[in-house]
C-alpha cells in the first residue's frame, strides 16, 4: 500500500531538518552554558566573587535582548540559513575568546558580545520551523529540536568535566573548555549555508508532489489566520496574548536559567564531590527534563491543548525547587528534587512556543516571537544575578533557589491569564 502523501512529506521534512537543527542547537547551548562548568575553577583562578560570576553569566542576555527582534525579522524576510550561519560563526569566535579572559571587565564584555552574536538564533529557528511544519505538527517539531537543550547538558557535563582536568600549553582546563567548544560552531556555521533550505518552494530534496502539498497546506493555514485575526507587526507587538507570553517567559527563563547556570556549583556545595563527579551528577536532572519534554510535546499535539501543557510543568518546577531547599542537608534527596524541577523547567518548551505561532503568522509572528524571546531572556540575566547576589549576602543558596521557585509559580499564573482563543489551534 502506498504511503499517504502527507505522511511521506512530513517524515522527509523531519528527517532532513530536525537532526541538523538539533545538532546546531546543542553546539549553541554548550557555548552559552559551558560557563557553568568553567565556574568550578574559573572564579577561583580569577578571584571572582559569586556576585561577579552571576552578573557575568547573566549579562549575556542583555546583549541577546538588543538584537533579538531584528534578527528574527531577518529570518522571516531575508534568509534563515544566511542569518543562522552568521550567528554561528560569530558566536564560535567569541566563545573561543572566553578562554583568554583575565579580568571581570573582559568577562563581562565577552559575555555581552556573545549574547549579541547569538541574538535571533532561537526565535529564528522557531520562525523557521513555522515555514516547514503545520500548527498541528509544530509542538512535536519544537520538542525534537529543543531536546538539544537537556542533551547538551547531558553530553556537555562529562566533556566539560574532563576538560577541566587538563593543562595544555600552560593553560588551565577551564580555558580549554571554551576554546575547544567554540570551534564546532564555526564549522557548522559554514555547513549551514549549504545544507539548509529557506522555504519549501526551494526544496529540491522534496518530490514535486510533496513540495506542492506542503506549500498549499501552509498557504491555507496563513490565509485562515489572516482572516481570523489580521494583525500588522505593530499590532501583534501590542496584542494582549503576546504581552502576557513575554512577561510569563521572563519568569520562566529567570527560573530555568537561574538553575541551569548555578546547578554545578550548588551540587558541589551540598555534596563535596570532585569536579568530574559534579559534572556527572549535574547531568541527571537533564535526563529527566529530556524525557518530560518529548512526552509533553507529543501529548500537546495529540490533545491540541497548549495552556495546561505549559502551566503544569511550571507548577512541577515550583514544587521541585521548594522541596530542594527543604532537603538540602541530604544531597541525594536534594538532587532528586532538582530532577523533578528540571522535568518541569524543560517540558513546557514545546507547548509554550506553539502558542504564539498558533494565532499569528508571517512577519507578525516573527516580530512577536522575537519580542517574547528577547523580553523573556532578560530573565536569563536576572535569575543568575539574584542567585549570586543572595549567595554572596547570605552565604547560602537557599534564598536564591526559593526566588527561582517563586518565578516558576508566577509564570504559571501568567499563562493561565491567557484568553482561551489564544491557546487553541485555529479551526479550519
Amino acid at each position: 500500500m502506498q504511503e499517504p502523501l502527507s505522511k511521506r512529506a512530513r517524515r522527509r521534512i523531519t528527517r532532513r531538518l530536525i537532526p541538523f537543527l538539533f545538532i546546531v542547537y546543542i553546539i549553541c547551548f554548550l557555548d552559552r552554558v559551558n560557563v557553568t562548568y568553567a565556574n568550578l575553577e574559573m572564579t577561583r583562578d580569577l578571584n571572582f566573587t559569586s556576585e561577579t560570576y552571576g552578573f557575568g553569566a547573566g549579562i549575556f542576555f542583555i546583549g541577546y535582548f538588543v538584537l533579538e527582534i531584528p534578527g528574527t525579522m531577518l529570518v522571516e524576510r531575508w534568509s534563515a540559513r544566511g542569518w543562522i550561519a552568521r550567528i554561528m560563526i560569530s558566536w564560535g569566535v567569541l566563545a573561543t575568546c572566553m578562554g583568554f579572559i583575565h579580568t571581570a571587565g573582559q568577562f563581562y564584555a565577552v559575555r555581552f558580545l556573545l549574547g549579541a552574536a547569538e541574538a535571533g538564533f532561537f526565535p529564528g529557528i522557531i520562525v523557521y520551523l513555522s515555514h516547514w511544519f503545520r500548527d498541528e505538527d509544530r509542538a512535536k517539531a519544537v520538542a525534537l529540536f529543543m531536546a538539544a537543550v537537556p542533551i547538551a547538558n547531558i553530553v556537555g557535563s562529562p566533556i566539560s568535566g574532563l576538560l577541566l582536568g587538563v593543562n595544555w600549553l600552560g593553560l588551565a582546563g577551564w580555558r580549554w573548555l571554551f576554546i575547544v567548544e567554540g570551534g564546532p560552531a564555526i564549522i557548522f556555521g559554514v555547513v549551514t549555508i549549504f545544507y539548509l533550505t529557506d522555504r519549501p518552494s526551494q526544496a529540491a530534496w522534496l518530490s514535486e508532489d510533496e513540495r506542492e502539498w506542503l506549500v498549499e497546506e501552509l498557504r491555507i493555514e496563513r490565509q485562515r489566520k489572516s482572516e481570523a485575526r489580521s494583525l500588522t507587526v505593530l499590532e501583534s507587538l501590542r496584542h494582549r496574548g503576546v504581552i502576557v507570553l513575554a512577561v510569563a517567559y521572563f519568569f520562566i527563563i529567570t527560573s530555568s536559567l537561574g538553575l541551569n547556570l548555578w546547578l554545578p556549583t550548588i551540587v558541589k556545595s551540598i555534596s563535596g564531590l570532585t569536579n568530574f563527579q559534579v559534572t556527572l551528577v549535574s547531568a541527571l536532572p537533564y535526563c529527566f527534563g529530556l524525557i518530560a519534554m518529548i512526552g509533553l510535546g507529543w501529548s500537546s499535539d495529540r490533545t491540541k491543548e497548549r495552556r495546561w501543557h505549559t502551566v503544569a510543568p511550571m507548577l512541577v518546577a515550583f514544587v521541585g525547587l521548594v522541596l530542594s531547599t527543604l532537603v538540602s542537608s541530604n544531597p541525594f534527596l536534594a538532587i532528586a528534587m532538582f530532577c523533578v524541577a528540571a522535568a518541569g523547567l524543560f517540558s513546557y518548551f514545546p507547548s509554550f512556543w506553539a502558542l504564539p505561532t498558533g494565532f499569528l503568522s508571517g512577519s507578525a509572528a516573527a516580530a512577536s516571537i522575537g519580542l517574547i524571546n528577547s523580553v523573556g531572556n532578560l530573565g536569563g540575566f536576572v535569575g543568575p544575578f539574584v542567585v549570586g547576589f543572595v549567595k554572596e549576602a547570605t552565604k547560602s543558596f537557599t534564598g536564591g533557589v526559593l526566588y527561582l521557585a517563586g518565578s516558576a509559580l508566577v509564570a504559571a499564573v501568567l499563562v493561565l491569564m491567557l484568553r482561551k482563543e489564544d491557546c487553541v489551534l485555529t479551526e479550519g
